[in-house]
């Protein structure tokens, strides 16, 4: 359990367009201090059969913003299915950055298909 003073973040991947989680998705989170400090790594996962990241690790006392970089273009690349090749994936990753509140958890789903993608702030 984190303590009050830490934030944590939790996430899922959905392919809207196949209307199923998207499992073995690489993820990276990171995170920085202040607006224009660097990025730190913090840890790593990958999305399990249904697409969720459990096991991120709280974040660190002092963070303000996170980093959530999705690894998407080996997913799109094995389900890619019909669609035609285009030279690889149009989106090699996703990179989501928000800023963080010690004692906050961030629920950050990623809705991803081809050629788009949204995220949002879920509970």
């Amino acid at each position: 359990m984190n303590s009050p003073a830490t934030a944590s973040v939790s996430t899922h991947v959905l392919d809207t367009a196949a209307g199923r989680p998207a499992a073995a998705v690489a993820v990276e989170l990171a995170v920085r201090t202040g607006p224009t400090d660097g990025w730190s790594h913090h840890d790593t996962s990958r999305t399990d059969p249904d697409g969720r990241c459990r096991d991120l690790a709280a974040l660190p006392p002092g963070a303000t913003h996170a980093r959530l970089r999705f690894a998407v273009e080996p997913y799109l690349s094995r389900t890619a299915g019909d669609r035609p090749p285009a030279g690889g994936s149009f989106f090699p990753e996703v990179a989501v950055v928000f800023a963080v509140a010690p004692g906050e958890h961030y629920h950050v789903p990623l809705l991803l298909s081809p050629f788009g993608y949204s995220v949002y702030r879920g509970s």
